[in-house]
């Protein structure tokens, strides 16, 4: 067998996740034995703020988690998705790490878990394992950075169709996002209401389509010139600190 095929085969045995299958085979053969696969509804709890982390958790294909900061008002609001490109809870930590903000399962489906403390202890054998994923976190860092400024300079109208793309590229579905409007809003900090304004004015422009649970793109070019850089500026980071990880509509062709 070619060697190149063999390890293409090897690395696509793995879960489907973009981080598990950039680790060399030494490094995935370190926590291979220690990895499971479940799957996990759309909404499931993973932590609450407080909680402490023992799991990380990998999402898999289409599947996404969330990053939630509840606030005093009893709202909370989304900070950055996480899709196959990473990875949730305990990705740096050594030892008790609580939870400071509630992570929740968005899009349904699989998702690889490894204990913490045996992630650590692959860690502690491998050099490269631990740039890894401390590159990762740097990745992550940057969604969060990124996300603030956006909130801060960003039109909702520009947020909407950001967040739609992002999702698109993590679930790797062209046509459509299962996106509720309360989801929308929660994603973009806003109330129900206006998120549905936005959504209305992007159907009127033939851009965007509803139904029921489900955001349908009708004109994805359309959608990108209303969206605004953030989610580029993050691709960029991700392919210059880990290249091949980001989601791709050029990779997943490929």
């Amino acid at each position: 067998m070619d060697a190149r095929i063999g390890k293409i085969t090897e690395v696509e045995s793995r879960p489907a996740n973009n981080l598990l299958r950039r680790l060399s085979q030494v490094d995935y053969g370190l926590v291979a034995p220690h990895v499971t696969v479940e799957d996990s509804a759309a909404g499931h709890l993973l932590y609450n703020p407080g909680d402490d982390v023992q799991v990380v958790h990998f999402p898999c294909g289409p599947s996404l988690a969330t990053f939630l900061v509840p606030n005093e008002d009893g709202r909370d609001v989304e900070t950055i998705l996480v899709g196959r490109e990473g990875a949730v809870g305990g990705i740096v930590s050594e030892g008790f790490l609580p939870a400071y903000t509630r992570i929740c399962v968005k899009f349904g489906g699989p998702f690889a878990r490894i204990h913490v403390a045996k992630l650590e202890a692959a860690k502690l054998r491998s050099a490269s394992l631990r740039n890894v994923f401390a590159r990762y976190a740097d990745c992550m860092l940057a969604q969060i950075f990124q996300s603030t400024a956006c909130n801060a300079i960003h039109s909702i109208e520009q947020r909407t169709a950001k967040w739609i793309l992002a999702a698109m590229e993590r679930t790797g579905d062209e046509t459509s996002v299962p996106l509720t409007h309360e989801q929308l809003a929660t994603l973009l900090g806003v109330g129900r209401s206006y998120a549905s304004r936005v959504l209305q004015s992007f159907k009127a422009e033939g851009v965007l389509d509803t139904r029921r649970g489900s955001i349908l793109v009708r004109n994805r070019d359309g959608l990108r010139l209303r969206a605004c850089l953030c989610n580029d500026a993050v691709k960029m980071h991700f392919e210059e600190v880990l290249r091949g990880v980001y989601p791709t509509e050029e990779r997943e062709a490929g």
